[in-house]
């Protein structure tokens, strides 16, 4: 297994878990101002968001490539 194989690994966890991490916690807001749509979100809180989902992703992307290195699972047939 090279750096790629691990890099791409963390890429594709990362993107999952931040896609499931968006809606978490959002709540629209109560003063609707012009230009603005009724769903839009009050406070999205991105950053905390971003963070939670890196620490995250490192921990999961570190098990599957564990796995993958002692063999318990292969990519390669």
């Amino acid at each position: 297994m090279n750096i790629f194989t691990a890099i791409l690994v963390f890429v594709v966890v990362w993107w999952l878990i931040w896609f499931i991490a968006l809606p978490i916690g959002v709540k629209t807001s109560e003063n609707v101002k012009i230009g603005n749509t009724e769903s839009a979100p009050d406070k999205p809180r991105l950053l905390l968001k971003a963070s939670i989902t890196t620490f995250l992703s490192l921990i999961i992307a570190g098990i599957i490539l564990y796995l993958i290195k002692s063999g318990v699972f292969s990519i390669i047939d």
